[in-house]
């Protein structure tokens, strides 16, 4: 058994499998994702798994280059748009160097999700709880 905090053993192999500059999308429950998307679907009840907490076990495993956010996250949800922006600060402490954010419109974020490897359902039920992880590399 695995002993690091990310136990879910097709995101773990999503993340084993990333190259330099690929990417995955973490999603809430609502965000239309592509029939040929590789679906990992997480979601089992509203807040369950939460946005945050998915995010947190993921990046737990997952070298962290670079972000895509939705614009609209920070006007229509901006306490969970606080707590990201905090979860991205701490990580940027541990990785001693800056994660590059980049902000897009909702509908350049769905078409964007779209060529995700894969995304990465969650039961968040807060609107434009979304992001597009971009990998970076350990050395």
């Amino acid at each position: 058994m695995k002993k690091s905090a990310l136990i879910n053993a097709d995101v773990s192999h999503l993340i084993a499998c990333l190259g330099h500059g690929q990417e995955i999308t973490v999603c809430d429950a609502g965000l239309p994702i592509a029939k040929e998307s590789h679906r990992i679907d997480l979601a089992l009840m509203p807040g369950v798994p939460d946005f945050i907490s998915t995010l947190s076990a993921i990046l737990s495993e997952m070298q962290l280059e670079g972000v895509i956010i939705a614009e609209e996250f920070g006007a229509q949800s901006p306490e969970l748009h606080g707590e990201l922006m905090s979860l991205i600060a701490n990580e940027e402490i541990k990785l001693d160097k800056p994660v590059q954010v980049t902000y897009v419109s909702h509908e350049a974020f769905k078409l964007r999700s779209n060529k995700s490897e894969a995304v990465v359902r969650t039961g968040e039920f807060t609107p434009y709880a979304n992001i597009i992880l971009q990998a970076g590399v350990v050395f």
